[in-house]
């Protein structure tokens, strides 16, 4: 017997009801969830209870249904629940705020994104390494780098878990990302919700497929010559880290430079495939493949050591994967952890401190120009930042004891 189910904390609402587009309807929650345990969402599921957790990509090659994250920065976490059930909707959903379910979105002013976030890189000192890039790609270190910022929000003391249960089910219910997920592990201090548009892997058996984006417009008519060379350039990337562990002449892109539209923006987006060499488990396929291309830039190597240079803050769970692995029956799907939110500590001499934090950056080539790029990450980050303000508002009980530091990553 399926769980009995209570309604999830939702985002704001029209104020004139006589312009109130058709409701989403509201993702509800199972009541046997604890916002403050450890629980998940992934591939149309909730799952929850105390899990079991492995570092090792070896358990994806065993049995199971595991819940998915490979930080950009440390070993991956696993985790397999003892309980699950599909997601489920209010039959008598509360309307939203417009047409995609949001609220208008608030435009950033100058140097501070909305409301009370705080950027890792101020404008000029992301121009000054977009400078960075171009020169090195003038002296051929680089063709693309992939340049990111965090933003941070108010630091808090209290338990992660509400808020991230709200904004997960906010996300769900009005955002509605194609590979949206959320793993929540209290025990490793671990809180991470995402909303991607992107597909870092897929599996089907011996069958795998990346689905890189390049090339962010609010409109399709806006896309330019850069975007589609961006994506180019990264498709011929995971072709070559495909390659390393498919099988010879099975590497194939059926689909190239296709439009994608998203809230508020739109995407050029290739499909690359290929069938894997028998022989080959997870971890053999993450070494050749992660971290994503999209998310790093080419020559992969070169361009990861730019990033490490620029970006000393690092990424943690944010430009990894998130997703669901299903070892039994050889499938799986992983989103690339880009529109993600996680829990990061806050203050070194307070343990219990920590504040929501989240990532936006681009694609830096040649033909890249400061303040494009920078609007570029005003774009990606403005909508989702709109969702979360009141979600994230939603306030747990203070961390006891007995709960780990929030992870530093």
């Amino acid at each position: 017997m399926e769980p009995t189910q209570r309604s999830a904390v939702r985002s704001g609402t029209s104020e004139d009801p006589t312009t109130r587009p058709a409701p989403h309807p509201t993702v509800v929650v199972p009541d046997r969830l604890d916002p403050a345990g450890s629980w998940a969402l992934a591939d149309g599921r909730w799952h929850w209870g105390r899990p079991e957790i492995s570092h090792d990509p070896a358990v994806l090659d065993g049995t199971g249904r595991w819940i998915v994250c490979l930080p950009a920065q440390g070993p991956m976490l696993a985790a397999r629940f003892p309980h699950s059930a599909p997601v489920r909707v209010d039959p008598e959903p509360e309307s939203q705020g417009d047409a995609d379910g949001l609220p208008p979105p608030v435009v950033p002013a100058e140097d501070e994104p909305p409301r009370s976030w705080v950027s890792s890189f101020s404008r000029q000192d992301y121009s000054h390494r977009v400078g960075d890039i171009r020169a090195l790609i003038a002296a051929g270190d680089v063709y693309q780098v992939n340049l990111t910022r965090r933003l941070a929000g108010p630091i808090r003391r209290d338990h992660p878990g509400a808020s991230a249960l709200a904004l997960t089910t906010a996300q769900a219910t009005a955002h509605r990302a194609p590979f949206g997920a959320s793993l929540c592990l209290p025990e490793l201090g671990a809180w991470v919700v995402g909303a991607s548009p992107e597909r870092f892997l897929s599996r089907d058996g011996d069958l795998v497929t990346s689905e890189p984006i390049k090339g962010t417009a609010v409109t399709a008519e806006q896309l330019t010559a850069k975007d589609r060379a961006e994506n180019v350039m990264i498709c011929d990337l995971v072709r070559n880290d495909l390659g390393r562990v498919c099988a010879m002449g099975s590497v194939e892109v059926p689909d190239l430079l296709r439009l994608e539209s998203h809230p508020g923006l739109v995407h050029l987006v290739t499909t690359v495939s290929g069938r894997l060499r028998s022989e080959v488990g997870w971890a053999a396929l993450f070494d050749a493949v992660f971290p994503p291309g999209s998310v790093t830039g080419a020559p992969k190597l070169a361009a990861l050591e730019v990033i490490d240079a620029l970006e000393p803050e690092g990424r943690g769970p944010y430009c990894g994967a998130l997703g669901w692995v299903d070892a039994d029956a050889q499938t799986a799907d992983l989103a690339v952890s880009i529109r993600t939110f996680w829990a990061a500590s806050a203050v070194a001499d307070w343990p219990d401190a920590w504040r929501w934090t989240f990532g936006t950056g681009g694609a830096i080539t040649w033909d890249s120009d400061a303040e494009d790029e920078w609007s570029e990450t005003e774009l990606k980050a403005a909508r989702l930042l709109t969702l979360a303000e009141d979600p994230l508002a939603t306030r747990g009980d203070p961390l006891g004891l007995d709960v780990p530091a929030v992870r530093t990553w």
